[in-house]
């Protein structure tokens, strides 16, 4: 039973099977977090963002507040007037610097494949515009998707290949560019603010959600991972050009189109001190899953400036179920972040956040922990993009209660006020 204001919600969203949108002419939109209906308040809603984008969930029922009973329903049916359908959920994929606060609300048990890897939202509509269940973490101009327009690009690409690079790494990028849309990589042929230096082509953790290699038969990764070892010469030669003529230069290794970076740890110290006999300026970055601490701590030392450690869980169970290590565990990636603060890098946590998990009560303890164990500078709360119920399904069970991801972030920043929360890795300010 729903104990708020239902007639402020905005209306459930569903799609017929070709698509179309439509908004129901009188239940209320519901949310979902873990594996559970979770109602939605008036405080949990903004405006669809500007450059958000809608999605239907085909075979997935949605579910709806009816604003009479206060009851939830299961909506298996429609009449269309000319037409009767089985409707389908609609989600909601926020732009950049905005976490979502809930899932759609669905029965996700009638779907018999697994979802693309996007991050889910829930989504309704009020008064001529559509209501997002989310908030925003971070605002920063750098990462507006309006700055990324290909008609700019494209002219952009031409140039660069033409008067700085056209080798086998720049190619690669080139496709991330025009095929993933990966904004850093654009950011590399528009000579600004973050680019990226993939260098690794294997692995040493499985993730549920990777982005660039999946078994066959479960869904297809959203990038292409890279296919070769790139060259210290042309590692080189883009990241000096870029550092030193960027607008807040930054380089980063391990990106969405690689494995991971460490295990390519040789061939980034060494590109990095000869990045470093170039040029002092800008920053150079690594993402990374922080399984090899003693690799951290060589890189640190040839004159790496900031680090990004991705976790899913601050809980060692939980950790292991997503990330599936081999060769490492999770006290190496506590040590990587440890260490790195120790060495004097800017250090980052990108914390992939799912709605019921991340904002669970020893969740939210067990991280704090962490952040005041080892000291971290910024916390990037990331929603994490995988089907819902395959998440779910591989998460060890627990009965610690969700407290809501808005809730979180005011502990987390009440808790730990020298903690900086955010969504975009940072350039790191140099005396």
């Amino acid at each position: 039973m729903y104990d708020a204001d239902i007639d402020q919600l905005p209306f459930m969203l569903f799609a017929d099977e070709r698509g179309r949108i439509y908004d129901h002419p009188y239940l209320r939109m519901a949310g979902y977090s873990g594996g559970s209906i979770a109602p939605v308040y008036q405080e949990d809603l903004i405006p669809l963002p500007a450059y958000s984008k809608l999605f239907y969930i085909p075979d997935c029922p949605p579910i709806g507040l009816d604003p009479q009973t206060g009851e939830y329903l299961v909506v298996e049916q429609l009449d269309m007037g000319d037409r009767t359908i089985s409707p389908f959920a609609v989600a909601a994929f926020l732009e950049p610097g905005y976490v979502r606060t809930h899932l759609p609300a669905a029965d996700y048990e009638r779907k018999s494949y697994l979802l693309p890897l996007w991050a889910y939202a829930g989504v309704g509509f009020k008064e001529e515009q559509y209501w997002v269940t989310g908030f925003q973490i971070e605002y920063n101009p750098r990462w507006e998707p309006r700055n990324y327009d290909d008609k700019e690009l494209i002219p952009a690409i031409e140039s660069f290949r033409r008067d700085i690079s056209d080798g086998p790494l720049v190619r690669h990028l080139v496709g991330c560019a025009m095929d993933n849309h990966c904004f850093a990589a654009k950011n590399l042929f528009l000579r600004r603010w973050e680019a990226p230096l993939p260098v690794s082509r294997s692995c040493n953790a499985a993730c549920l959600g990777c982005l660039s290699l999946q078994p066959e038969g479960y869904f297809e990764a959203s990038h292409h991972r890279i296919s070769f070892r790139p060259s210290k010469e042309e590692i080189v030669r883009l990241a000096v050009q870029h550092l030193e003529t960027a607008e807040e230069a930054i380089v980063s290794f391990g990106q969405g189109c690689e494995g991971e970076p460490l295990t390519e740890s040789r061939l980034i110290l060494d590109s990095i001190m000869e990045i470093r006999k170039n040029t002092d300026l800008g920053t150079i970055n690594l993402n990374t899953n922080g399984s090899l601490p003693e690799e951290v701590r060589r890189i640190a030392r040839k004159g790496l400036d900031s680090i990004r450690i991705s976790l899913n869980s601050a809980r060692p169970e939980l950790y292991r179920a997503y990330y599936r290590p081999k060769g490492y565990d999770f006290e190496d990636v506590v040590e990587s972040i440890s260490l790195a603060r120790q060495m004097g890098l800017y250090t980052m946590v990108n914390l992939l956040v799912f709605p019921g998990i991340t904002d669970q009560e020893e969740e939210i303890e067990a991280l704090i922990n962490l952040v005041k164990e080892t000291d971290l500078n910024f916390l990037h709360l990331k929603n994490l993009n995988i089907d819902p119920v395959y998440y779910l399904e591989k998460m060890p069970s627990s009965d610690s209660k969700a407290v809501g991801i808005k809730t979180m972030a005011k502990i987390l920043k009440a808790e730990l006020p020298h903690l900086q929360l955010g969504y975009f890795n940072q350039p790191v300010k140099k005396t």
